[in-house]
């Protein structure tokens, strides 16, 4: 997002975390609710462009959105939504975008309430690497013919009773409504909103072999200091590293393996 876009999002981020503060608050039933009206808001592209339309005034788009959400949703959802449309937005499909990742966000706060939010960005990466090393479930979980139901059905077969509901959850409406995302695409925004909840950053570290306690300790602190923020790591193995590790946040890639100073080695070597 930019722009005004940005703005407004950064202001319904602050009333959903006001929300989070109020523990009477159910913010599963909240994250349902937001979910829905994203689904509503993208499949009714006419509705939301009355919605965003920068020519209308902000209390009457208020007043509309409370009118059709009222008795449909919770009062704390529609109240949200009213909010954000009085907002500028730059573009309508910025604002579902908005309304999805609140309630992806009001999930990470039922998950932080119940002090699993660890455990769900875990499984959040775990399952992204099952998709990886299995092209028949990649392709079965984001097949455009297939049914919404079916689909949801294959998440809820492999991850019930074996992840945290938030989990189950966040990966069923990933799937059934891609929203035009690929599917590693929105595991990897999922897993950044979760650390975002947490102040910190995601740090995807590459081993040949698992690492201890305390070498997964001394990388952390390292990685912390580097970047001034507290860092989650995501573990994974490759035997073809060979040795060391390969830490990836975001686009930047720390290479430390014994393959790529090898190569490294080959390059400068052929470049003499």
């Amino acid at each position: 997002m930019s722009g005004a876009s940005r703005e407004a999002q950064a202001s319904a981020r602050e009333r959903l975390d006001a929300l989070a503060d109020n523990t009477s608050v159910d913010a599963v039933k909240l994250a349902d609710d937001l979910a829905a009206v994203t689904a509503l808001l993208d499949r009714e592209v006419s509705l939301r462009r009355v919605l965003t339309d920068p020519a209308q005034a902000g209390e009457a788009k208020s007043q509309l959105a409370g009118r059709l959400l009222g008795g449909q949703v919770g009062g704390e959802c529609a109240d949200l939504v009213s909010g954000m449309v009085r907002s500028r937005w730059s573009r309508s499909r910025d604002l579902v975008d908005a309304i999805e990742e609140l309630a992806s966000g009001a999930e990470f706060i039922a998950a932080d309430r119940a002090g699993v939010l660890d455990d769900v960005e875990d499984e959040l990466f775990r399952f992204g690497r099952i998709v990886a090393s299995s092209s028949e479930l990649r392709a079965a979980l984001t097949d455009k013919v297939a049914n919404r139901s079916a689909k949801a059905g294959l998440v809820s077969e492999l991850l019930g009773g074996r992840a945290n509901p938030v989990t189950e959850r966040l990966v069923v409406r990933l799937v059934a409504q891609p929203r035009g995302r690929s599917l590693e695409a929105g595991l990897n925004a999922l897993s950044k909103l979760a650390a975002d909840r947490r102040d910190r950053v995601v740090a995807v570290v590459t081993s040949a072999v698992p690492m201890s306690d305390a070498q997964k300790q001394r990388l952390g602190d390292a990685l912390a200091k580097l970047y001034g923020r507290r860092v989650h790591l995501n573990l994974d193995i490759d035997p073809e590293i060979i040795g060391g590790v390969q830490v990836r946040i975001g686009d930047e890639v720390i290479n430390g393996s014994i393959a790529d100073r090898l190569a490294e080695a080959d390059r400068r070597m052929t470049a003499g």
